[in-house]
């Protein structure tokens, strides 16, 4: 084992070790998970050299204090943050979001906050030395599964990197425009015409405000009530990521990368996944409307997304 290590002075308000997540266990009832935002998690990666499915630290809000031990890392923080370099000879260096940097040993990264977004990641050339679990180092804090015995990282706790000598440094930097667009693209779910046609016109064009009650499992919206004239519980279902359930309330749901493998609300729509990430940053407080496209609208803008997301990695080859 590596004797290289960030020491977590503050852990930050929800900060966990993310891949893209894990795939074919949906029949054992353990779902994706994964990095909330895929983009600019595979970002982080390729900044400091890393395979694109390299474990990253993923933080919400307020991030970690981290402070390095018995070596000198290559790292990049992606997301819209504020971060602070805290050099050992007292130098305070302000960071820049999508590039890299040096960091020596005795160095202190200080992750402040998240601004117009909610998550943003950390990653190390090498990666974490930590173990996979079911083939992915995503960690569930709901599911307790995933390496950290499923937890979210703590003060006092060690996080071991892979590579202890970072030789030949070449900074490198992505030109990255954080969306700032609130429009929701989706399709319509398998329950649509459980609700009313007063419901399902309001649905689309009314705004819907994003609550506090948000985390990696799913988002509540607070707006016009959908009124179900059907039935408000069903038979569970399978779920995934971007299903729109709608509970007895009447108020939408949006499921992120945490959410159960089954459910028993209404489905009235799914976020295409090409929106996702834009959904995924949303901060409490936004107000959003919904779109209706195709599924083959829906396909050719995952095409889109996927170049847009090959453009961003050239810049840095």
């Amino acid at each position: 084992m590596s004797d290289t290590y960030f020491e977590i002075l503050r852990p930050g308000t929800n900060s966990s070790i993310q891949d893209k997540g894990r795939n074919h266990l949906y029949h054992i009832g353990i779902t994706v998970s994964g990095a909330m935002d895929q983009r600019i998690f595979i970002l982080s990666n390729a900044l400091v050299n890393n395979d694109l499915n390299e474990g990253t630290i993923e933080f919400a809000y307020q991030g970690p204090l981290l402070k390095l031990k018995n070596g000198n890392v290559n790292f990049a923080i992606t997301g819209d943050v504020s971060f602070n370099i805290l050099r050992k000879n007292s130098i305070i260096e302000e960071g820049k979001c999508f590039q890299n940097y040096f960091l020596e040993n005795e160095d202190q990264i200080d992750i402040i906050s998240t601004k117009n977004s909610i998550f943003g990641y950390l990653s190390v050339e090498g990666g974490f030395e930590i173990e996979k679990i079911w083939d992915s180092y995503s960690v569930n804090t709901k599911a307790k599964v995933g390496p950290n015995n499923g937890e979210k990282f703590s003060a006092g706790e060690k996080i071991y990197i892979k590579k202890t000598k970072v030789e030949n440094f070449v900074e490198k930097k992505i030109d990255y425009e954080n969306s700032l667009e609130k429009t929701i693209r989706i399709i319509k779910g398998t329950n649509f015409n459980y609700f009313s046609e007063n419901s399902k016109n309001k649905f689309f064009k009314e705004e819907y405000l994003v609550t506090n009650l948000s985390d990696r499992m799913g988002m509540r919206l607070e707006g016009p009530k959908l009124d179900n004239i059907v039935n408000t519980n069903i038979k569970s279902e399978g779920l995934v990521k971007g299903v729109v359930q709608v509970p007895a309330d009447g108020n939408p749901i949006i499921l992120f990368s945490d959410h159960g493998s089954i459910g028993g609300y209404p489905k009235i729509a799914v976020v295409i996944t090409a929106d996702h990430d834009k959904a995924a940053q949303l901060i409490p407080g936004s107000k959003i409307k919904f779109k209706e496209v195709s599924l083959y609208e829906a396909e050719d803008l995952f095409k889109i997304y996927s170049n847009d997301t090959k453009s961003y990695l050239e810049q840095i080859k």
